[in-house]
């Protein structure tokens, strides 16, 4: 069994920044794909950024220069760093990765970004 905790959401002013982490846990061997969606209200959840194992990484146009995924492979963790955050940030977060030939979804962690 996977669990993915993720942490680090919560409210910023605009222009600032936070950081998001996802830890793995359980049967965790490699990891192909790692990657950050989020969802508004209404609205689909879109990905954000995504990082393969070999630190192949890609964004949405939205977030290009201002967001950087990593991950730490000795700690089976993904990290979101969202700089210059705007009001249209604002959404729930999803971690999600493959292991084996599954996708697993984190719980989602809130981020707003409001004045």
């Amino acid at each position: 069994q996977v669990r993915l905790v993720e942490s680090g959401g919560g409210l910023v002013q605009p222009g600032g920044s936070l950081r998001l982490s996802c830890a793995a846990s359980g049967s965790v061997s490699v990891i192909p794909f790692m990657g950050w969606y989020r969802q508004a209200p209404g609205k689909q959840r879109d990905l954000v950024a995504q990082i393969t194992s070999s630190s192949v990484t890609n964004y949405a146009e939205s977030v290009k220069g201002r967001f950087t995924i990593s991950r730490d492979d000795a700690k089976n963790t993904v990290a979101l760093q969202m700089n210059s955050l705007k009001p249209e940030d604002t959404a729930v977060y999803y971690c999600k990765v493959l292991i084996g030939s599954r996708y697993y979804w984190g719980q989602g962690t809130q981020v707003t970004v409001s004045s």
